[in-house]
């Protein structure tokens, strides 16, 4: 048995152990990355400690300790009520406004795990309050995020645009993002229908919308919020520290999104700010944090690291170049395209699977079109995957659900998702084709 067969028998059975045993998959994952870099493959240990995503922790911890304070001092409340007067006390149309924000800030040029890590604490906050499924909003945000990825703003839509140009291949730049649109668009209906949102329809939503109206703004300079027998009375009302929580928020958007500042450290430092104005409320804040998401997202990030250095994902994309047939070359390049990119970098994959599938994409038999639209959606939707970095958003802000079964009940739609999408895809713009190309 090979290395690389024997890396991803060990991938799989980790999954396993962790679904049938009460361990962090993260513990595993450390673990497996030891054995089979160091005693497997011959890595050293610091080449082991490069795997490890100190940029995705910082991200992680950073985004979340300032959130952590957010919703500790009532903003993220306010924010959702004002979010339900914006759709009327509607409350079915609520992940919908989710997906069209996440769609817009990504098609604009916004990093998908910006638009993640901006929108993930306010989606499952207001799914918390308002009793709609944590997991539909969370999807029917990352699919917004996935619907606006390949705008020719953005980097995935970049990438891949340039990559093509750089091959010499023919391609549309507003075709791809005409049909990933499209698509992602049909799953999220598809999304919202199975999930029952449906329901939330109704008239009965409308008391939600009067009540959101009462006592929604009320500034008063004097008040701290901070003794507990004010707390109540001031959960939904506009107070000086959340005025400056909203303007933190603002300044941690415009860092990241304009100025390009890490958004893990600017969030820190916002979460730091907010932390010293009024540090007798900020109790708890660091327990509060969901470090056991943290440890499994990096734990198996690192042992995907490792898989990387000892050439199991090149190993896999150059499967694709020794098919004959483009159509199932096609159908495979998908597939690959999902299951990498449920654990590794999307972007990494699609700069990397573009060269290999010169092969396919030249077949004048096929629609290059299709096929780029197939491998770049299949590539992307699955990025609702917990090992993920926008997934792990997810778990990092989940409310009102268990964490380890709101990770199960992510890991299985994620499954869907890799099992259904690429397959989906691949049938509607390499097999049928769509009517603009």
């Amino acid at each position: 048995m090979s290395i690389e067969i024997g890396a991803i028998i060990l991938l799989l059975l980790m999954f396993i152990i962790g679904a049938i045993l009460p361990i962090n998959i993260g513990i595993i994952g450390f673990v497996a990355a030891f054995i089979m870099g160091v005693l497997v493959s011959g890595l050293s240990v610091d080449e082991i400690f490069s795997a490890f995503p100190a940029d995705l922790f910082v991200l992680l911890a950073g985004v979340t300790f300032l959130f952590a304070i957010v919703q500790k001092n009532g903003t993220i409340d306010l924010i959702s009520r004002w979010g339900l007067l914006l759709v009327k006390g509607n409350t079915g149309l609520i992940p919908w406004v989710m997906f069209a924000l996440g769609a817009i800030l990504t098609s604009i040029g916004t990093s998908a795990i910006a638009s993640a890590s901006i929108l993930s604490p306010i989606a499952l906050r207001v799914a918390f309050q308002y009793k709609i499924n944590p997991l539909m909003m969370g999807l029917m945000l990352l699919i917004g995020v996935t619907a606006g990825g390949f705008s020719p703003l953005h980097l995935f839509g970049v990438i891949v645009n340039g990559m093509m140009d750089s091959q010499n291949l023919p391609h549309s730049p507003g075709l791809l993002f005409l049909n990933t649109f499209i698509l992602c668009v049909f799953v999220a209906i598809i999304v919202f229908i199975l999930f029952g949102g449906l329901r939330f329809f109704r008239k009965d939503s409308v008391h939600l919308y009067t009540a959101a109206t009462v006592e929604t703004i009320d500034i008063n300079v004097n008040q701290v919020d901070n003794p507990e027998e004010k707390l109540g009375k001031s959960e939904g009302r506009l107070t000086w520290y959340k005025g400056f929580t909203l303007l933190g928020i603002a300044l941690l958007v415009v860092l990241a999104l304009g100025y390009n500042v890490h958004m893990g450290f600017a969030g820190f430092g916002v979460g730091l700010a907010l932390f010293l104005m009024a540090p007798k409320r900020q109790e708890g804040v660091l327990q509060s944090m969901p470090w056991p998401i943290i440890l499994m997202v990096t734990g198996i990030v690192t042992y995907v690291g490792v898989l990387e250095q000892i050439g199991v994902i090149e190993y896999m994309t150059q499967l694709i170049a020794g098919m004959n047939n483009s159509v199932m070359a096609a159908l495979t390049a998908s597939y690959i395209g999902g299951i990498i990119s449920s654990f590794a970098s999307t972007t990494g994959f699609l700069a990397a699977i573009i060269p290999l599938a010169i092969p396919i994409l030249q077949d004048p038999t096929v629609s290059s079109i299709g096929v780029i639209s197939s491998i770049s959606f299949a590539s992307s939707i699955v990025d609702i995957s917990p090992f993920s970095t926008n997934g792990a958003m997810l778990l990092a802000n989940a409310q009102g659900m268990n964490q380890n079964e709101f990770f199960r009940k992510l890991l299985i739609a994620s499954a869907c998702f890799v099992v259904i999408g690429p397959g989906l895809a691949w049938l509607i713009f390499v097999v049928i084709g769509t009517p603009w190309g």
